[in-house]
């Protein structure tokens, strides 16, 4: 499998140039190991900064080399946070959602790598002016939050950007990156890997319920929509240019469009929507996936999900 061996994989020390998405309560230890163990590198998904979560699913990696990532503006308001996962030794932490200048002296200190999630060309100037050593350039069509552009041209007009400004920093391509023909695709077009989220939200040691993983295999990619109502909900102040991909279900479909009524009831409503999230229940929560959904039809073991994603790929770029 040495026809992916790019600078990526030497830069990390990894067999296989994918990497997890840090996905927050779905990327715990158990699924970032897992992928660490298959090749990539697994990162835990820091969320919104529970501290004695994030304890837990780094003793569940049990010792496996991983990463984490945290939602930029969330974590700065707790740097402790952070601090307390540099201590850990991660091998990276990414920072999406957010200017990662506040934070990127102490992760280049503690000798982590620094990985940068943008869905722009701004933000991409964030990530090179932080001297990020990787930059993720995510398209609209990944799930959970993010923004306007399609990766299959955020990709390459990044790739060009970076060989013109910053050609050290590497590339990952994030967004519809599901299989072998998606990490063909994204290395044709200039990135070094992949970030893969939705195919590992179905693999069996996600953390996702079991009725939302269903849901997930069960849907076409035309079964989602951008919207704020998961956040209005639960009364997080994301900035306004990042909304989250959610599927379309009774909950979303009952306030999406009526943003300013549900701020209203959200005293009503937010006990409601956690107490549904807490059963797992897959109709009056958000269940976050992305496009990508339409190209898995089963929840696999992550080893399975990568070993073929990777043959697949040489298939391809062999010709």
């Amino acid at each position: 499998m040495a026809a992916l061996s790019n600078r990526l994989t030497e830069a990390l020390g990894i067999r296989h140039p994918i990497l997890s998405a840090p996905m927050a309560y779905a990327a715990g230890g158990a699924l970032a190991a897992a992928v660490t163990r298959s090749g990539g590198l697994g990162l835990i998904g820091g969320g919104y900064g529970n501290a004695k979560w994030i304890d837990e699913q780094f003793a569940a990696a049990q010792g496996e080399r991983v990463g984490i990532g945290f939602i930029t503006w969330s974590v700065a308001r707790n740097p402790d946070l952070l601090t307390d996962a540099l201590m850990r030794r991660p091998a990276a932490v990414m920072l999406s959602f957010g200017d990662p200048s506040e934070s990127a002296a102490q992760i280049h200190a503690s000798g982590a790598v620094l990985i940068c999630q943008c869905q722009n060309l701004k933000h991409l100037q964030e990530a090179v002016e932080a001297k990020a050593e990787i930059v993720v350039a995510q398209g609209s069509e990944a799930g959970g939050h993010g923004a306007t552009r399609g990766t299959f041209t955020l990709v390459p007009e990044v790739a060009d950007v970076l060989a013109r400004e910053s050609p050290g920093t590497m590339l990952l391509a994030a967004g519809g990156v599901a299989d072998g023909r998606g990490l063909a695709a994204a290395l044709a077009l200039g990135a070094d890997g992949v970030l893969v989220g939705t195919r590992l939200c179905a693999a069996d040691e996600s953390l996702v319920k079991p009725l939302h993983r269903k849901a997930l295999v069960d849907s076409t990619g035309d079964a989602t929509v951008r919207t704020h109502v998961a956040d209005i909900v639960r009364g997080l102040p994301w900035p306004e240019e990042f909304t989250a991909r959610v599927q379309r279900n009774r909950f979303v479909d009952r306030w999406h469009g009526r943003e300013p009524e549900l701020a209203r009831e959200a005293g009503v409503e937010g006990p409601r929507y956690l107490q549904a999230f807490a059963d797992g229940d897959p109709d009056e929560t958000a269940v976050w996936f992305g496009e990508a959904a339409g190209l898995i039809d089963s929840t696999e073991p992550v080893a399975t999900i990568i070993n073929r994603m990777v043959e697949t790929a040489e298939r391809h770029i062999g010709g």
